[in-house]
């Protein structure tokens, strides 16, 4: 059967938009490593430059500067304070300020930084938290994407929209301003910082950005694997990732309620110092079950009694069909049906192309594979080829509705796009 009679691509291109501007700490370059604590760092010298100002001169900047950024942000200037309440360490003594010093000094260390302008990719879906204002059959939905800016630094953003009754998928209109949240807990550990981050209410979903706040994330969030965890009838978002530093990955997890506030905590054993990790969305036979590919080729199926803790893990998926010779790997959390665990996967075959597939495994014993794909479900079109990483369809987590499957992809590592799938005619589709 041609996936075109069960598939079917959505014309809901979401691109990268450079106006998405969120602000950041700017730190002046390295200072030499023999400074003497007491010398004078260039922070420093910039302080003593503003304090320098009048205060007629002072006042006349920081409206010069409000007037240029004041629309662009939410409150700027309770920004601007905080950002000179973290400096004040890293300074020498120096006069006291006024606060229109105070807040004119925080602009001095801050940078806009255009979060999603080269990519908005790999995404994933789950249903909404709060699912008033639902279509009739339908269910609302929040979509994670990966946003890439400047310096290749991924962070992770939302979007909302709804799954109408008949399977087609709409996306609300997107924020015009955007924000990181507030760090509101750290905890360090041997195994790296536990981070709890909260947004403001008032902040619309696609307003919120998880931009990398440690060191093992300092150069993306990457790949965020969204799934609805049920313990018992207790719903918590999980969202395996993959943390870079810019010269080391590890896994970690994000749990959530509620899409506001946000726990990051570093996954602990071996199976967690690779990448591309996925969540079953509940326990089987009282553990904790994931997929993941430890060897850069094959997939494999680790459960634990530790959410925190992943060792070792058995071989369930290697390469067998051509469009998968070069490695496999999954593409977000297995979706329950009465047949089985439905897994999406994804195939490098030649010239690096990727497309999608899916497995079938076992409802009770997931560990055996009742079915596979021979052929992709989603290979790129001749209109998705193009971007900045070629031949490439990918997705991090797709959703059921009804009989249906909700697929949103990437497209060539650039831009997103939404396809659903008739789960019966899918399954037909499956060899064992």
């Amino acid at each position: 059967m041609s996936s075109a009679t069960f598939l079917n691509r959505q014309a809901l291109y979401l691109r990268p938009d450079t106006a998405r501007v969120i602000v950041r700490p700017f730190k002046p370059a390295t200072e030499p490593r023999d400074l003497n604590p007491t010398d004078k760092t260039r922070a420093n010298h910039i302080v003593d430059r503003v304090l320098g100002l009048s205060s007629e001169a002072a006042a006349s900047q920081l409206a010069d500067v409000l007037e240029n950024f004041q629309g662009r942000h939410r409150n700027l200037l309770a920004t601007f304070e905080a950002r000179a309440d973290e400096m004040e360490e890293a300074l020498v003594a120096h006069a006291d300020f006024t606060r229109t010093q105070r807040q004119l000094l925080g602009a001095y260390f801050l940078n806009e930084y255009s979060f999603e302008a080269s990519a908005l990719f790999n995404p994933s879906v789950v249903a909404h938290p709060d699912q008033s204002g639902a279509p009739e059959g339908g269910r609302r939905f929040i979509l994670s994407l990966r946003a890439v800016g400047e310096g290749h630094v991924s962070s992770l953003t939302f979007r909302s929209g709804s799954i109408a009754a008949d399977g087609s998928v709409s996306v609300d209109p997107t924020a015009r301003l955007a924000a990181m949240p507030r760090v509101v807990g750290r905890v360090s550990s041997p195994d790296g910082d536990h981070i709890e981050v909260a947004f403001k209410p008032e902040e619309d979903i696609s307003e919120r950005v998880l931009f990398p706040v440690t060191e093992a994330q300092s150069n993306g969030i990457e790949d965020a694997r969204f799934v609805e965890f049920d313990d018992d009838g207790k719903k918590t978002f999980y969202a395996t990732y993959t943390a870079y530093s810019g010269k080391a990955i590890r896994s970690e997890l994000i749990e959530t309620s509620d899409f506001l506030s946000f726990r990051m905590v570093p996954l602990r054993g071996t199976a967690a110092r690779n990448k591309g990790m996925a969540l079953f969305p509940r326990r089987i036979d009282g553990r904790y079950a994931m997929l993941g590919r430890q060897d850069n080729e094959n997939l494999y199926l680790i459960t634990s009694d530790d959410l925190y803790v992943w060792d070792g893990g058995k071989l369930l998926l290697k390469p067998e069909f051509p469009w998968e010779f070069v490695q496999i790997g999954n593409c977000g959390s297995p979706i329950e049906l009465d047949e089985g665990w439905l897994l999406l996967t994804h195939g490098v075959g030649p010239v690096r192309k990727y497309s999608i597939g899916a497995a079938l495994l076992d409802k009770n014993d997931p560990s055996r594979v009742l079915a596979r794909s021979r052929e992709p479900l989603l290979r790129p079109e001749p209109s998705e080829r193009e971007g900045y990483v070629p031949n490439v369809v990918y997705t991090c987590g797709a959703m059921r509705h009804g009989d249906q499957i909700i697929l949103p992809y990437a497209i060539s590592d650039t831009f997103s796009n939404f396809a659903t799938i008739k789960i019966a005619a899918l399954l037909e589709t499956l060899a064992s």
